[in-house]
């Protein structure tokens, strides 16, 4: 473990998915340390960046979520100063954090993605609706863990809807409801992990915060309970996806097949929750990695 020196785990920070990622550097933190790693919490929050130097660091675990930390912001500053970190780049980063833009990449690439609209103060919200058709996720296109996101099933409710997103991000995403199921494929190296099939409680209009993080009768279903031959060619999926815009090291990639079984993609995570109710670490463990070797892999990679 030595040649990994003083390993700095950043988790906190000041988005909004502070709670989250606490939650996730913590579970890393320990993870590490079980293993001998000279590891120790470093919260942006609270502390310089200058303190990365003084306190002779010699790479990074990024566990943050969301903006200045899952956002490129970071790993901008750490490029600056020289220090290996964990996951994506500047790139992939920026463009994973938002996902209209990551639309744009992948539509431009032939990838399947649903249809969208952008949002604004001014726009003609029943046009929109016509357009798109309802039901409409309608997202802030910035932020991470559904925050802000709401599902639009009602004729006339589509602007509500935007006033809610915008609170989190002035652009915001309207898009086309896809009638089917939510997968997730993590990423970690140059592999795609098993598919996972989410199944919020029959009393969630979607996959949101308190499906994901606060209730326990979220079903995870792992084997995902697809053919082999459609699950290899989804994993490729999420490869090709994840690669597009520049991904490296580990990731998560989201997406859904609609009720003939085409597949849409919905987003890249470029620094995934490593929390107990985290999908990651779900996939990995389905293909025999433990928490503890999933964290020093990602860690790993950082000597490359």
């Amino acid at each position: 473990m030595k040649q990994f020196g003083k390993v700095a785990v950043m988790l906190g920070g000041t988005s909004a998915e502070r709670p989250v990622s606490l939650k996730s550097g913590g579970a890393v933190l320990a993870a590490l340390k079980r293993q001998g790693v000279d590891v120790h919490e470093f919260d942006p929050a609270t502390r310089s960046l200058g303190d990365l130097i003084s306190g002779e660091f010699d790479r990074v675990f990024i566990a943050l979520h969301g903006r200045y930390g899952e956002d490129g912001c970071m790993q901008g500053a750490l490029e600056l100063l020289g220090l290996p970190y964990t996951g994506s780049g500047v790139m992939a980063s920026a463009l994973g954090m938002d996902k209209w833009r990551t639309k744009l990449v992948w539509r431009a690439a032939g990838l399947p993605t649903a249809d969208w609209e952008i949002l604004h103060v001014d726009s003609d919200f029943n046009a929109v609706e016509r357009n798109l058709g309802l039901p409409i996720f309608v997202k802030p296109a910035r932020e991470g863990s559904s925050i802000g996101m709401s599902k639009v099933s009602a004729h006339g409710t589509l602007k509500a809807a935007f006033e809610l997103a915008v609170e989190h991000d002035p652009l915001v995403l309207a898009e086309k409801f896809i009638d089917g199921a939510e997968y997730t494929v993590g990423i970690l190296g140059d592999s795609a992990l098993p598919l996972i099939r989410l199944a919020p409680a029959k009393d969630k209009a979607f996959y949101d915060f308190e499906a994901k993080y606060l209730r326990d009768d979220t079903e995870y279903h792992c084997p995902a309970g697809l053919a082999d031959v459609q699950e290899m060619a989804l994993r490729q999926l999420a490869l090709d996806a994840f690669r597009l815009i520049d991904g490296r090291g580990w990731g998560r990639v989201d997406l859904m097949l609609d009720s003939i079984g085409n597949p849409y993609l919905l987003e890249v995570n470029t620094a995934p929750g490593m929390t107990d109710h985290s999908l990651v670490p779900m996939a990995a463990r389905a293909a025999g990695v433990n928490f503890d070797a999933l964290c020093l892999a990602i860690l790993e990679q950082t000597l490359a």
